[in-house]
């Protein structure tokens, strides 16, 4: 047998897509080049502090042999641990002022995993024939979303308003002009902050948001996993939102855990359920380790303030660096810096480029620098928008070194655009 016979899901999933293309690029790359600069991928900085609490948490676990079998040695149920569940609830109840049980918590195998339930859940084909798809209320947006549904036209997203700021700065809006939400939509999808620009959409335009979601009785969901309460990786002000018609999403992942594969769903009842009941069917339950991890930090509140007295203060000092290592190597050019309001990117976008984003991704991976093109954050945007191919998303996480060095081949490789290089 030469090959296999592949379903629609298999030809959709099996293939070549965005997310796979991107992560089998940032892997090979490293084979192709071992001093390659890394800014391309999602990997949180290393914390001294927060690796030291690690290493003690893990020896606690593995000394206690009640606490070992609980991390290792049983499945707990679809919906999570019933003590992390509880802690969670109990934790945002004190932080957030949210009227939550453990009947609103359900844990997934990160971040990417919910999404795939509660998208599939919500939106593509309903039981009476008709479509459905997930409302994106700007682009660019997270592209970890966009092949995560199993029908074609799942997302429609709308292009941002632009603010020109000072000093080489700019920001996205949400324009409300754009957006709506209609009978065709499922439900509304912003993350804050944004992966891939660090975008924090205001308060204001949040609650409006909701209250547009609420008037189409369908639900919005946040991608919270930089935001607040934790881990706090916010640079501007931002209250969190949650109430029974928003389904927001947490995860540990940037607080130094990406490989424990923990997510938080918080939810309405009714949402938990269904998305417990999903979850026994495509992972029988969630893995133990990241609740078993943090559960100690939940009752005492220590993972707040973990978040707030070394994650942000890290990730603050960390931008401004990069900020201005960035400015230093672009002077001169047309490029501008999404204010940085969250999350751990700067979004460069460099206004009548004369390359595209990828052609500019070559150049720079050719020279050692592994950024990630601009074209691939735009899932849903159904017309051609130019804007899309002239930008890059980096990572300010590496070290200091790395961050001087990568924009300073970046800010090499644009004069060479701008000055007409092919």
């Amino acid at each position: 047998m030469s090959g296999i016979k592949l379903s629609a899901f298999g030809e959709k999933f099996a293939g070549v897509t965005g997310a796979s293309s991107l992560m089998d690029d940032l892997g090979n790359a490293l084979n192709d080049n071992p001093d390659m600069l890394f800014m391309g991928g999602g990997n949180p900085s290393r914390i001294a502090p927060m690796e030291a609490a690690f290493k003690q948490r893990l020896a606690a676990i593995a000394d206690e042999p009640a606490q070992l079998f609980g991390a290792l040695g049983v499945y707990k149920s679809p919906q999570g641990d019933s003590r992390f569940l509880r802690s969670m609830a109990a934790m945002l109840k004190r932080q957030c002022g949210w009227a939550l049980t453990e009947k609103n918590i359900a844990v997934s195998n990160g971040s990417q995993s919910a999404f795939f339930v509660l998208f599939n859940l919500l939106a593509g084909v309903q039981s009476d024939g008709s479509h459905k798809v997930i409302r994106l209320p700007l682009a660019p947006e997270y592209l970890g979303y966009a092949d995560s549904g199993l029908s074609a036209d799942f997302f429609h997203a709308s292009e941002p308003a632009i603010e020109l700021l000072d000093g080489g700065l700019f920001k996205y809006h949400v324009d409300f002009q754009q957006f709506s939400v209609d009978e065709h939509c499922a439900a509304v999808c912003v993350s804050r902050p944004t992966n891939p620009t660090g975008n924090v959409i205001s308060d204001e335009e949040l609650q409006r948001l909701d209250q547009l979601a609420r008037a189409a009785d369908v639900p919005l969901i946040i991608d919270n996993a930089y935001g607040t309460p934790f881990p706090n990786i916010l640079f501007t002000d931002a209250k969190p939102l949650w109430n029974d018609n928003t389904i927001l999403l947490l995860s540990l992942s940037k607080l130094g855990l990406p490989g424990a594969r923990t997510g938080i769903v918080v939810g309405n009842e009714a949402v938990i359920r269904a998305f417990s009941n999903a979850n026994a069917v495509l992972n029988l339950a969630s893995g133990n380790m990241g609740a078993a991890i943090v559960q100690p930090w939940l009752d005492n509140d220590a993972l707040i303030s973990m978040s707030n007295e070394l994650v942000r203060p890290h990730y603050q000092h960390k931008v401004t660096e990069a900020v201005a290592v960035a400015r230093a190597a672009l002077a001169g050019t047309p490029a501008r810096i999404h204010k940085p309001e969250g999350a751990i990117f700067l979004w460069l976008w460099f206004p009548d480029l004369p390359i595209t984003s990828q052609v500019l991704y070559e150049r720079l991976k050719a020279r050692g620098v592994l950024v990630v093109s601009g074209h691939h954050f735009f899932p849903g945007l159904v017309h051609e928008w130019p804007h899309r191919h002239q930008c890059i998303r980096v990572n300010y996480a590496q070290d200091s070194h790395t961050v001087q060095q990568g924009f300073q081949i970046i800010g090499e490789e644009v004069r060479r655009a701008y000055g007409g290089a092919q």
